[in-house]
């Protein structure tokens, strides 16, 4: 009995990583395919967004700007494609709090732009997992793409 209660527990926990994962997968689907609806829904009405970089002189920085900003963004017709290729997530959840950390590398149609880590907070809502936060790095270096992401991009 004990056995089964671990599993159908396991179960349920792998659900709730699978729900965390299509919640960030869809703001990366709504990058690429200028869905300013898709973006917001994934987004709490407050959301704030991080970005944690090196200025010119090599000292860390901190800027932030609402969510909305980039829902925005998605929304505007581009020139370019934007796609952000993301691997080795790592999903953490205690009740309705959950934690996502995954590399990324940013391409611009076909070209390399940046690459970093994105950190995700997200809370289970009555609609389903909402981000209400998200923190990225930025660099252009030191980047270890996965070959495989590296010669779909070429």
């Amino acid at each position: 009995m004990v056995a089964m209660i671990v599993q159908l527990s396991d179960l349920q926990a792998q659900d709730s990583k699978t729900e965390v994962m299509t919640v960030v997968n869809n703001l990366f689907t709504a990058m690429e395919t200028n869905d300013s609806t898709l973006a917001a829904s994934v987004f709490t009405r407050d959301a704030k967004l991080y970005t944690v970089f090196k200025d010119q002189n090599g000292t860390t920085q901190l800027r932030s700007s609402p969510a909305s900003r980039l829902v925005s963004a998605f929304g505007q017709p581009k020139a370019e494609q934007w796609s952000e290729p993301i691997w080795n997530e790592k999903v953490e959840i205690d009740g309705g709090l959950a934690s996502v950390w995954v590399a990324y590398a940013f391409y611009i149609d076909n070209t390399f732009s940046h690459c970093g880590v994105d950190a995700f907070h997200l809370i289970n809502t009555p609609e389903g997992w909402k981000i209400f936060h998200l923190a990225d790095t930025r660099r252009k270096e030191t980047c270890d793409i996965p070959p495989e992401i590296v010669k779909r991009y070429k």
